[in-house]
């Protein structure tokens, strides 16, 4: 039986190499986001790595911080091939460092937004399609970060919102259950995308300097994304912490 896969965040970055990867692998692939140019830019370049696949590579236009939007693309999912076996949750934006006391309302707000309501909404319409549907059950991937766990100075909004994404994570794992429906976060640190080319340059440290850092290639996220998704329903990995081997995440800052 065919796959069904969603990337959330599709266009560019670790869901676009989520996305390339799971195609790979043999999913049929809904790619969503704002901006229907990069999202067609993904879906170029996997007909170009596999032009046979070409109808298993789709996208739909939406924005996961405005629940219509997201209830249209679920029913449209459903519509279309009438279940769903695998949700990345991967949409996000992050801030430039700014001093807790200088974060605006509005920074803050449209970052929960995206990055915590839009994950709740899109787990939320997952969940549904995939404990009704038969055979029920299904995967859901949260993307957290390791500001899951640690933040970086200056970092108040998107960190609050990966950690919650935290126990939103193991909530839905512990609810899941009755309906097959395995729940796992990945935690991902120094991924060479456009968000994270900063790191080369140098960001703020715990210690108040500016140091470069050390990235992996992004691909290799892809690359986890699909081990995940490829477990039976009876096994799940809740964590997962992929990262530059380098970079400063373990040990005193």
């Amino acid at each position: 039986m065919e796959k069904i896969a969603l990337v959330t965040g599709g266009g560019s970055g670790v869901g676009r190499s989520a996305a390339l990867a799971l195609y790979m692998a043999g999913y049929d692939v809904v790619v969503t986001g704002r901006r229907e140019t990069t999202l067609k830019e993904t879906i170029d370049l996997g007909v170009k790595s596999n032009p046979d696949g070409i109808k298993r590579l789709n996208f739909i236009a939406s924005d996961v911080s405005n629940p219509s939007s997201v209830d249209e693309l679920f029913n449209e999912i459903k519509n279309k091939y009438g279940r769903l076996d695998v949700l990345f949750n991967n949409a996000g934006v992050n801030l430039p460092s700014t001093v807790f006391g200088d974060l605006s309302y509005d920074q803050w707000k449209n970052t929960v937004d995206i990055n915590l309501s839009g994950v709740f909404l899109c787990a939320k319409a997952a969940f549904n399609l995939m404990r009704n549907q038969n055979p029920h059950g299904g995967r859901i991937i949260n993307n957290g970060s390791i500001s899951a766990h640690t933040p970086r100075p200056g970092s108040a909004a998107y960190t609050s919102t990966k950690h919650g994404v935290t126990g939103l994570t193991k909530t839905i794992a512990l609810d899941g259950r009755p309906y097959k429906i395995a729940c796992g976060q990945i935690d991902i640190g120094n991924a060479l995308t456009p968000m994270a080319a900063r790191m080369l340059d140098g960001v703020p440290q715990a210690d108040l300097s500016i140091k470069a850092e050390t990235v992996m290639d992004v691909d290799q996220v892809g690359a986890a994304i699909v081990t995940m998704a490829d477990l039976p329903l009876e096994t799940n990995i809740l964590n997962m912490t992929i990262m530059a081997t380098n970079m400063p995440f373990v040990g005193r800052g």
